[in-house]
């Protein structure tokens, strides 16, 4: 917690810091990439960096995290932490680089508000930090000591699927044939490319295929560019030259968006998108544990021909003895299917239901505003977002 003299500082200093975090944070990145270029090249996504995505999700978890402790001084943001660390874990951040995080990001903050960061206000502001960075430091440590795969493993290309004409699904088996640990449905790994210009850049993908298995299997959406985002490097680079017997470095499966003991539990899992690929994975667990309580699917896409995976959406839908289906298609929907955006105001969910979402955005903020109106307990409603979880910096 802070102490006394910060929290007042802090307090008093939160409203002008917070406004100004977009541009503290844009002179932060400017000045760490030219300090270190190789981050840029081979550590951070170069594509949310041009979109500015990053510096949002920064902006939002700084403010969120300093809020937290000014209002809530005896907790830690759990939950927050949690979800950074498993994302720095499976890019392979260590420790020595929070000081160098802290070296810029301090003097991007002395540029941008001048005269007003005294001594006093630098320390206050140093002590969030640093409650910040140790706490991330520490699930990061409990984080590698449990992975079964730490550090990057190169795996090789054994299969890929067209899903739909603009997802691809990998699968691969460890290069040097060792053993391959288990992961939890929902989580994901860190896929590292050597991209043409020689940077090895990194992306997540979600883990799609059922756990227990010698293969590690992730489906790719190729991302295209319009006005306001360069297209993806990476996943349009995997679409394009990765065939089978190729290699790819992989991390250990990360994620903390995964199925906890729910035996008992009504749930439902609801994507749109892409955002099927760790559904199919939950959906894969509960059928080979025969889960017994009502499970609720519910999927929004633009049509049939473009909802990735939708056969083993079904398939491992129909092994449950208690499930339901809800597809949502803009375009192209059979008679009697349900056409639009996803809109659960007639769907029937039970009491005490654990939800989980992925998917774009507006997506889930929807769906979840629609479940609290149902009664759903906010705890029990958990997310995943593809990329800077910029949810912190919309709310």
């Amino acid at each position: 917690m802070l102490s006394e003299p910060a929290a007042a500082l802090v307090r008093a200093t939160l409203p002008a810091v917070g406004a100004s975090l977009p541009e503290i944070t844009e002179r932060f990145y400017a000045g760490l990439f030219a300090a270190r270029p190789d981050l840029l090249r081979d550590l951070f996504n170069r594509g949310n960096q041009a979109a500015g995505t990053q510096r949002q999700a920064l902006a939002g978890s700084i403010a969120a995290f300093a809020t937290h402790l000014l209002e809530h001084p005896e907790q830690r943001p759990d939950a927050m932490l949690s979800r950074i660390a498993h994302k720095h874990a499976s890019l392979g951040v260590r420790p020595e680089q929070y000081a160098l995080v802290h070296e810029h990001l301090f003097a991007a903050i002395a540029e941008v508000l001048g005269e007003a960061v005294t001594p006093e206000v630098a320390a206050a502001w140093g002590e969030v930090y640093w409650l910040m960075a140790n706490a991330l430091c520490a699930i990061e440590k409990r984080l590698y000591e449990e992975s079964g795969e730490p550090g990057w493993r190169r795996w090789e290309v054994v299969e890929r699927v067209a899903e739909t004409a603009d997802v691809t699904t990998f699968r691969l088996r460890p290069a040097d044939g060792g053993p391959v640990a288990d992961f939890r449905a929902g989580q994901y790994v860190s896929v590292r490319a050597e991209l043409p210009d020689g940077a090895r850049q990194i992306r997540q993908y979600s883990l799609s295929g059922a756990a227990g298995s010698n293969v590690r299997q992730f489906s790719v959406k190729r991302v295209p560019g319009d006005g306001a985002a360069p297209e993806g490097e990476v996943s349009n680079h995997l679409h394009a030259r990765v065939r089978e017997g190729d290699v790819l470095e992989l991390s250990a499966p990360y994620g903390d968006l995964v199925l906890e003991d729910a035996a008992d539990t009504p749930l439902l899992l609801a994507s749109a998108g892409i955002g099927v690929t760790p559904m199919v994975a939950m959906l894969a667990q509960l059928a080979n544990a025969g889960h017994g309580a009502p499970v609720t699917v519910v999927h929004g896409d633009r049509s049939p021909a473009d909802h990735a995976l939708r056969a083993d959406h079904l398939a491992f839908t129909d092994k449950l003895p208690d499930a339901t289906v809800h597809f949502w298609y803009e375009r192209d929907a059979a008679p009697g299917t349900r056409t639009g955006l996803v809109d659960l105001d007639d769907l029937t969910i039970p009491h005490a239901t654990r939800a989980y979402l992925c998917g774009p955005l507006p997506f889930m903020r929807a769906v979840r505003t629609q479940l609290l109106t149902k009664g759903l307990s906010p705890a029990d409603i958990h997310y995943e977002v593809f990329g800077p979880d910029l949810w912190l910096s919309r709310a």
